[in-house]
């Protein structure tokens, strides 16, 4: 998000809070195509070929932003909605909308019913320290 010289968000008003509303952000959505993925802990990494969002006009400044920050370093759904101060509402309908018009890809953590059994990587520890 752009901020003014004084470190200010062009988007937020001090006195009447934000200028743009999240709904308006979304284009009154609340879900987008895959969204259902998108948990707080998924990680938005860009795309390798993501040179420049900023020329692809069907992309809000918020779709730029998140772009940007995920360009360098891949970024938690929580950790965007943080950074931009955007409810997680809104920052999932454009990081979906992102998804789908390949910009970015998400790498969901492995659920917990799908991590090996503790006891079983004990019992492989100590068979290699048997060895």
């Amino acid at each position: 998000m752009s901020t003014d010289g004084q470190g200010r968000s062009h988007w937020f008003d001090d006195e009447a809070g934000p200028v743009v509303r999240p709904y308006a952000m979304t284009r009154g959505r609340t879900t987008s195509a895959g969204q259902h993925r998108l948990d707080l802990i998924a990680v938005v990494v860009a795309e390798s070929h993501t040179d420049d969002p900023e020329g692809d006009h069907s992309l809000s400044p918020e779709h730029v932003d998140i772009v940007d920050l995920c360009r360098d370093t891949p970024q938690s759904v929580a950790e965007l909605s943080s950074e931009l101060d955007l409810p997680i509402g809104v920052v999932r309908v454009l990081v979906g909308d992102l998804v789908a018009s390949e910009w970015v890809h998400v790498n969901r953590p492995v659920p917990p019913a799908e991590l090996p059994d503790e006891s079983i990587l004990r019992d492989v520890i100590n068979g290699l320290r048997a060895l």
